[in-house]
């Protein structure tokens, strides 16, 4: 776990440091399983929350409720490798933003995600895009910001976070070739948005 995960969520370190939890009793050894399994993700999770919410203290409290929700329901988890954790944990993340988001725009739970609706049509040789090095980080920030959120988590999860298709596959519930081709609109988009900047520099995505 990084020192920034230790400050970040001390609450769930506390947690994890007793043995039960919501009136379920974990064994030591399943305490260490988790520590060694899940808490390493952290960052990662963090991460995709403040991507998905572009608010940290959202992402705090998001992160926070998706631990513990982890915590509780650890005992039925068989994943044995760290890597195995990643992409549970950043899947409880994922849905744990979608019960906010529903929460906060009930208008919104209903309505299904059309990614013809959300593409444009442009041509790969008309997305590259370059920016000053300075401006990189701000403004591919802004633009993955207003992209489709369908869209920004499969940027984040594998432009960022580097998970496989099949790790996306199972964070999003969706097909990998759902994944593959959601990831490439995305990516067309985001530099169709980057590109209308019109600078020059270092090439990004």
């Amino acid at each position: 776990m990084t020192r920034r995960a230790a400050l970040l969520f001390p609450g769930i370190i506390r947690r994890v440091s007793g043995s039960h939890f919501q009136g379920a009793e974990l064994e030591s050894s399943e305490l260490e399983r988790f520590e060694a399994i899940v808490l390493p993700h952290l960052d990662a999770a963090y991460t995709l929350a403040r991507y998905l919410t572009g608010n940290t203290q959202d992402a705090q409290d998001i992160v926070q409720d998706a631990s513990l929700r982890a915590l509780k329901y650890f005992r039925g988890f068989r994943g044995t490798e760290p890597r195995d954790g990643r992409a549970w944990l950043l899947t409880i993340v994922r849905n744990t933003v979608r019960t906010w988001r529903q929460r906060r725009h009930p208008q919104s739970a209903d309505t299904a995600f059309d990614e013809e609706q959300h593409s444009e049509r442009i041509a790969d040789d008309d997305a590259a895009v370059n920016l000053d090095r300075k401006e990189t980080r701000a403004r591919l920030g802004e633009a993955l910001a207003q992209l489709p959120d369908e869209f920004r988590e499969v940027i984040v999860l594998r432009d960022i976070q580097e998970l496989s298709y099949q790790e996306i596959s199972e964070v999003t519930g969706v097909p990998e070739g759902t994944v593959m081709s959601r990831l490439h609109r995305a990516r067309q988009r985001l530099r169709r948005m980057l590109v209308r900047g019109g600078k020059t520099g270092e090439r990004v995505i």
